[in-house]
């Protein structure tokens, strides 16, 4: 299946008192910017990276050859990835993971406030139809999966966990693994699995394929496509 979407909101700017425990809090530092050339192995960031030899398995390939293109990338370290950045302010993010893919998809997770799926705003061309019954600010390109299903397009009156930015660039050929998932990334997919729910959703410029979530049915209010694994 092959769902096309356009990302056709911007991140807004929002302040964010600093909090304690697992939360995230905020942190004045040196602009930061992730780079095209940042992090590259399990040790720390370093070389420019590549494309992958191997391109990510096409829409509709089984889903063990997805988790299988997974991990065969190396393994980089995880602890660089619990922050996110937005210009001068580095927001420490407790558990949570967040990065950004040399094609321009920022994923983050928001385990700190309820919500255990990863979440992806992608560049995407082409999508879904805009509800008539939609409240908020309509984001196409903003995609939930938590394994048991894939949400694409959706209405939020704030961006969320986004408001902190986003995450450093995951490189070429590099995986990253957290809580159930692991991802990996090549010149113009994303690919990430659920082991828990043993499903794997492909993010590109050309769309979102769910690896075996292939029913489709109606979404809730403010849902652009819903798809369950």
């Amino acid at each position: 299946m092959r769902i096309a979407v356009l990302l056709t909101a911007s991140l807004l700017v929002a302040g964010c008192s600093g909090s304690t425990g697992g939360q995230a809090k905020q942190t004045q530092l040196t602009p930061i910017t992730p780079s095209r050339s940042a992090t590259s192995s399990s040790a720390s960031p370093s070389a420019t990276p590549t494309t992958s030899a191997v391109p990510a398995p096409a829409a509709g390939a089984p889903i063990a050859e997805a988790i299988k293109w997974i991990e065969a990338g190396p393994p980089i370290d995880a602890a660089q990835y619990h922050i996110a950045l937005r210009g001068s302010v580095t927001t420490e993010l407790g558990d949570d993971i967040a990065f950004t893919t040399p094609a321009g998809t920022t994923c983050m997770t928001d385990a700190n406030h309820g919500s255990p799926g990863l979440a992806c705003l992608v560049e995407l061309t082409d999508p879904p139809p805009r509800p008539p019954d939609v409240y908020g600010q309509w984001k196409g390109g903003w995609v939930d999966f938590d394994g048991a299903g894939v949400q694409v397009g959706s209405a939020h009156g704030d961006p969320g966990r986004f408001t902190y930015g986003q995450g450093r660039e995951l490189p070429y050929d590099t995986s990253l693994s957290f809580a159930d998932y692991r991802c990996r990334t090549d010149a113009d997919a994303l690919v990430c699995v659920n082991y828990a729910k043993q499903s794997a959703v492909r993010l590109s410029a050309d769309g979102v394929d769910a690896y075996a979530c292939a029913r489709q049915v109606t979404p809730p209010p403010g849902i652009g496509i819903q798809y369950v694994c």
